[in-house]
């Protein structure tokens, strides 16, 4: 366009202030399209999308909502919310969170640090900040979504403004998440102006790509090996299986999940129609098998029970408002169980139980392979679930379906891969790695071996396992002592707890071994933790932090702060369930 004083004629009839008026006006039309022109290669607002997860469902919802964002022009980062701080919270002004809970109420490793900063006095005021909050979750829990509650409200005290009503998500969450992605995202580009016409946004990558496999179509593998690991006279069945992947096209990563779609047993499922009369009604039948959890009792059917019969016993106990005497009650205790100690004058019909059951869900087990090593099957080490009480026997549901009730090897079973982007063997080939993972808990960490091993990598790799008794329980250690004979496996601990008059854990091991542990903290070792959350977890966490504090001689607030930067740097995580 040629200067704004080019436009007026020299003999146009205005006066020096019309003249001068004029050529501001134009001056302003011009400024306004070199606006426009480069607006449309400018996204009009940042997203930033904050994910707390544990197994990987938040993270990819995440990756998802950026995704969505940046298609609608505008501009969109996600990260774990431990990766940012209050003070960085701050200078946001569109927040997006998306966090799961697991154990009681607790939140994600990944989210921890993020909300004890975030409830201190010194947290910032956050009245420039538009947000809106996600939960996953489980109904079955009395702390549904806790996490995401915690934070919502939270949010909301610092002066955060709520840009959309927080959604809890039951298991089944992708249909409740979708519809929350879309209306906050359609109020975000309302309020921003967006466009979706963006250039510049939408040169970011594409939506991460969900696999067609999943809870709603498992891919139908063929159960290739069932062994037993364990000894046959050991207290404990552990087993080792291998899934044929076939032409399905999945592929996974050392640390992710396969989740096993099982079946309920034929034996309970009579049992349970015989006791509501309703033998023959193959319908209900193969719904109790297929579609609903008939071995815990959900929270509806306890307090439909208790209302039913409110002197009962059941009814006594949960009246005493303490959560954990309930679970004790329940303990060995199922469905049929608590119908046959119920009046039958006053039971559920089967018409009336069959609301009160929740959907059966899919169980998911840490892999224990690398596709390095299988790239055409995934491996499985799993604990059969066994026990008796009274005249009656027990059996996990998933772990016994596939022991005993899939028809041996050969058979078909429906699976699908639960990503962990979070848990797996470190990038750097050179990088030290601490695994600590008794019984069942070494699973990942066969396939981080087995992955190390394919790769050539380098770095040291130290295993602290236990269990049981050495004679009975000590799984793969035919593999253990060949990647040990090989250098793979630097170092072997291990914590037979039985084979001695006092109790040995891992985390005794971890104890003796300080200095050396310590030092391989020093040398940049990832330290990696699978297995019970509820007290393994929490005593190798406390034994870490021993062994920090006593090498450093700093006290425990030092230790603590040594830990916490483990974890932001992502060299601290756990598989816990």
């Amino acid at each position: 366009m040629p200067p704004t004083g080019a436009l007026i004629p020299a003999d146009a009839p205005f006066s020096a202030q019309q003249e001068s008026w004029l050529a501001g006006f134009i001056a302003g039309i011009a400024a306004a399209g070199r606006r426009a022109s480069t607006s449309a290669d400018a996204p009009t607002a940042t997203v930033d999308v904050l994910f707390g997860t544990q197994t990987g469902n938040a993270e990819f919802l995440a990756d998802e909502l950026v995704a969505g964002a940046r298609a609608r022009g505008l501009a969109g980062r996600a990260s774990a919310l431990d990766a940012v701080t209050p003070d960085q919270l701050a200078t946001m002004t569109h927040v997006l969170v998306i966090t799961s809970t697991y154990g009681e109420g607790e939140l994600p490793d990944n989210a921890g640090l993020f909300w004890e900063a975030l409830q201190s006095d010194t947290a910032p005021r956050l009245e420039s900040v538009r947000y809106a909050v996600l939960g996953l979750g489980d109904r079955g829990y009395d702390d549904f979504c806790q996490a995401a509650k915690l934070i919502d409200t939270r949010l909301e005290q610092l002066g955060a403004a709520r840009l959309h009503e927080r959604v809890d998500c039951d298991v089944d969450f992708e249909d409740p998440a979708a519809e929350w992605t879309t209306a906050v995202l359609d109020r975000l580009a309302a309020e921003t102006g967006a466009t979706g016409t963006n250039t510049e946004a939408n040169k970011a990558p594409a939506a991460p790509t969900r696999s067609p496999w999943n809870k709603r179509t498992p891919y139908r593998s063929r159960l290739a090996v069932n062994k037993l690991l364990s000894a046959p006279h050991s207290a404990k069945e552990i087993r080792h299986y291998e899934f044929d992947l076939g032409d399905s096209g999945i592929t996974y990563e050392a640390g992710d999940a396969l989740a096993v779609v099982p079946l309920n047993d034929d034996a309970l499922v009579a049992e349970l129609l015989e006791h509501l009369g309703a033998t023959g009604d193959e319908e209900t039948a193969e719904l109790l098998r297929t579609e609903r959890e008939i071995r815990t009792p959900s929270k509806e059917l306890i307090a439909d029970l208790v209302e039913r019969a409110p002197s009962g016993e059941l009814a006594a106990v949960v009246a005493q408002g303490d959560r954990s005497d309930l679970d004790s009650w329940l303990w060995g205790r199922d469905i049929l169980d608590l119908l046959r100690a119920t009046d039958p004058a006053t039971a559920p019909t089967l018409p009336e139980l069959l609301p009160l059951l929740r959907p059966l869900q899919a169980r998911q087990y840490s892999i224990s392979s690398s596709p390095l090593a299988h790239p055409d099957r995934i491996h499985l080490t799993v604990a059969s679930v066994r026990y008796g009480s009274g005249d009656r026997r027990y059996g996990g549901v998933a772990s016994t379906y596939l022991a005993d009730r899939t028809g041996g090897e050969g058979t078909a079973v429906g699976v699908y891969v639960q990503p962990n982007a979070s848990f797996g063997v470190p990038a750097d080939d050179d990088a030290p790695m601490v695994m600590i993972g008794p019984g069942t808990g070494i699973a990942p960490f066969r396939g981080f071996l087995h992955e190390r091993a394919a790769r050539g990598a380098t770095g040291r790799n130290w295993l602290f396992f236990g269990d049981r008794h050495r004679e009975t329980d000590f799984v793969y250690e035919d593999e253990l002592t060949e990647l040990q004979r090989r250098g793979v496996l630097t170092e072997l601990d291990l914590a037979f707890s039985r084979d001695q008059a006092e109790k040995i854990y891992v985390q005794t091991r971890m104890r003796e071994r300080s200095r050396e542990l310590y030092g391989w903290l020093e040398d940049g070792a990832h330290v990696y933790v699978c297995g019970d959350a509820s007290r393994m977890a929490k005593d190798v966490e406390a034994a870490l932090l021993g062994v920090v504090a006593e090498q450093r001689g700093r006290g425990d607030d030092d230790a603590a702060e040594y830990l916490a930067d483990l974890r932001r740097a992502k060299r601290y995580v756990r598989d816990v369930y």
